[in-house]
């Protein structure tokens, strides 16, 4: 919940004032400390965070750091992270990332040495944008702090907006604006005075075989998520979001074992199918949190939408946001300090319905391939799609086809829907149609001697909670004023996860069957046995019902007509569609392109390059 921001350059200095044009556009917690330093090669600030000077070097950092080595975490008590890091920096140069832990953003300035060091944590927990200046770069913990730099471009780009409507977020090192780039987790920044370069510090070691049992795993696993959660509760005031699913009544029912009776926030909605308040009761009665609930109406969300959209640096089109604020919020009016999140339980232990899916459409692969290929291939294409099981069979085939990771996208409005009548064609032909699909392959292709369950599972780490979930909850928390830390994202819990055997993680379809079996006992059997569900919106819904609602939604998109981009036939047609079709799938597109309209309208000054 803290920023921090600044620049470095060697050739070239600075124009006046660009550390302060910066640090006011460096989005933080409402009445945080901003401090600054600055030497002759360039400056940080910070915003809730620790920066210090010693001699010739500027140390910054924020978030939530920790320290592997002893010393230096005891200097942290002592003194502050900022002066930890400066002492790591002394003793480990660019190797400091092996002694610093939880999620931060860090920058080191050596004008003595002329270079720049800066990185972020191992899932990407604290994001860090950064542009090419003449002999430098600009860089901070959110793309505005960035693109304040005089010397920076702030044009959107094409290929941002592609990506956008691809995933809905922008992914790193995907930037909406013309020359800024993301840091993907667990990579770092350096600067030498000749040139940028980005570099990964930290990968993944995935262990099929474990010499210890199941139930010593299961141990661990108690121990670790126990750990992980006392560390971040280090808080005057901690709470926890419980929306009664497996994680967040992890998180808050240890919680209450730390703090008896510690508060927890929950949000519901009246409309069959999304609401499950019922379920975070049965938790927070089981744990005895002081429990506290909100339904969200359409009143809500056109009075609150607005705001929304615009709070982000980027355009945001995870509706779910909409409910983690006024969860936030209610947190923030009740006076506590620090929100305990359960992001990461899925991505780390086999949680989201897609692992189990795709499993079964990896059984086809096994088939031996003339088989395949001169056999069933022929015969289950050719099956008409108007018959149940013939038309299934046949749907089974074609996706099962399809290689992972592009096999996840087979629900992707851009797989369903053709570019070609989406979007405007001369915008079409100036993209890399590619490109998404060459990142989502590049990040599911980097652990070694991986299964494919936890390739999904770290292209998930990098993209569905880096670049999304996180940015959701964090986004919303800062907006509403409390801060916020995820205990399942603990490095050593994160470490533990990769050391669990796949097939115990997801057994014979059952998703989080290990997390399942080490937390029976402890969680309510109705939790354990409940379906996965998300923290989704009933947008498309209340949209057919709640006319202020429909009214913004498609002001929007009528908006975008005359944004030059989309073509203004799909946009007429998607508005059918959701009148006359499928009012929740294609809500969730009302929802994104909404979203990025409100988005550019808060922010003028951003137009397509």
């Amino acid at each position: 919940m803290a920023g921090l921001c600044g620049w470095f350059a060697v050739n070239a200095a600075s124009p006046a004032g660009a550390l302060e044009a910066q640090g006011q556009a460096l989005p933080g917690l409402s009445g945080a400390p901003d401090a600054q330093c600055t030497n002759r090669l360039g400056g940080c600030r910070v915003r809730g965070g620790w920066i210090a000077q010693e001699a010739d070097v500027i140390a910054a950092i924020t978030g939530h750091p920790q320290w592997r080595d002893p010393a230096l975490a005891r200097r942290a008590r002592e003194h502050d992270p900022a002066q930890a890091l400066l002492e790591a920096w002394r003793q480990h140069g660019i190797g400091l990332f092996e002694q610093v832990g939880g999620d931060y953003a860090l920058a080191i300035v050596d004008s003595g040495h002329g270079r720049l060091v800066a990185g972020i944590d191992r899932l990407g927990q604290t994001p860090l944008h950064f542009a090419h200046l003449d002999g430098g770069v600009a860089f901070g913990t959110s793309a505005g702090c960035v693109a304040a730099h005089p010397a920076v471009a702030t044009e959107v780009t094409r290929e941002g907006l592609y990506h956008y409507c691809f995933f809905h977020m922008l992914p790193a090192p995907v930037s909406l604006f013309s020359g800024l780039e993301k840091l993907p987790g667990a990579h770092r920044l350096t600067h030498n005075g000749d040139r940028a370069e980005v570099s990964r510090y930290w990968r993944p070691r995935f262990e099929e075989d474990s010499a210890a049992t199941p139930e010593a795993l299961e141990h661990a696993l108690h121990e670790h998520a126990q750990a992980a959660v006392e560390r971040r509760a280090d808080s005057p005031r901690p709470g926890a979001f419980l929306s009664g699913g497996l994680d967040s009544s992890t998180v808050a029912g240890m919680l209450a074992g730390m703090h008896p009776g510690a508060d927890s926030f929950s949000i519901g909605f009246d409309a069959p199918g999304y609401d499950e308040m019922e379920y975070a009761r049965i938790a927070s009665r089981h744990f005895g949190t002081q429990a506290h609930e909100y339904y969200v109406t359409p009143e809500d969300v056109v009075d609150a939408v607005p705001r929304i959209a615009g709070s982000y640096d980027e355009p945001f089109g995870n509706s779910s946001a909409l409910p983690a604020y006024f969860c936030a919020r209610m947190a923030a009016d009740a006076g506590i300090t620090r929100l305990l999140a359960g992001d990461g339980g899925d991505e780390l232990f086999a949680g989201n319905a897609r692992y189990a899916k795709q499993g079964v459409f990896e059984h086809w692969g096994r088939i031996p391939a003339p088989l395949r290929h001169h056999l069933l291939d022929p015969l289950f294409t050719r099956l008409p799609r108007g018959l149940p099981l013939a038309g299934k069979a046949r749907s089974y085939v074609e996706q099962a086809r399809i290689p992972l990771p592009d096999r996840l996208q087979t629900y992707n409005y851009l797989h369903r829907l053709a570019p070609e009548t989406m979007f405007a064609p001369e915008f079409l032909a100036a993209v890399d149609r590619e490109a998404p699909w060459e990142l989502m392959r590049g990040i599911y292709a980097q652990p070694q001697s991986a299964s494919s369950l936890n390739r999904m599972m770290y292209l998930d780490w990098q993209q569905t909670l880096a670049d999304n979930d996180l940015r959701k909850v964090t986004g919303m928390c800062q907006l509403a004023g409390v801060d916020v830390a995820f205990p399942m994202l603990d490095d050593d819990l994160v470490e533990f996860s990769c050391r669990v055997p796949s097939d115990l993680k997801l057994r014979n379809g059952r998703l989080r069957h290990f997390y399942k079996e080490a937390f029976t006992g402890f969680l309510p059997d109705a939790i354990i046995d409940k379906k996965k569900h998300g923290f989704g919106l009933p947008f498309g819904v209340w949209m057919q019902e709640h006319a202020p609602l429909r009214e913004l939604a498609y002001d929007s998109l009528l908006r975008l007509k005359g944004r030059n981009f989309l073509r203004d036939d799909f946009i007429d047609e998607l508005i059918r569609l959701h009148r006359e079709g499928h009012a929740a799938y294609y809500g969730d597109f009302v929802w994104i392109l909404m979203m990025l309209d409100l988005w550019l309208e808060s922010h003028p000054a951003a137009r397509l390059a």
